[in-house]
């Protein structure tokens, strides 16, 4: 056998045992609590079907946008070094300077207050 279908055979055979595993350890162990649709201990107070409020939804999605911030700033220690240093923090400047009219745009229209 040639490595691939070594290979093929051995992520196969591993696929297979950890899928049965997956079925038959929870049937093991369970009882009332786990499988209660409430998990935390607590009888439920009221509907379980109440939808969420859209304000959550909003913050949310503003904290990953503002969140990827970071993963485009990580990299400027590296780019500052580069040959075009200008050029590079012109870049950087502009996308500063939308996030922050963004985060300005958000607070004035009162997209991040929790209560009215």
């Amino acid at each position: 056998m040639n490595l691939l279908t070594t290979v093929l055979i051995i992520t196969f055979l591993l696929l297979l045992i950890l899928t049965l595993i997956t079925f038959w350890i929870p049937s093991m162990n369970s009882d009332t609590e786990k499988l209660s649709p409430y998990e935390c201990g607590f009888d439920p107070l009221g509907s379980a079907r109440l939808p969420f409020s859209l304000r959550f939804f909003l913050i949310a999605i503003i904290f990953l946008l503002f969140d990827l911030e970071i993963a485009l700033l990580i990299p400027l220690p590296w780019g500052d070094q580069s040959l075009n240093s200008p050029q590079m923090f012109m870049w950087v400047s502009m996308f500063l300077v939308l996030l922050t009219y963004g985060l300005v745009y958000e607070w004035t229209q009162g997209g991040l207050e929790w209560s009215e």
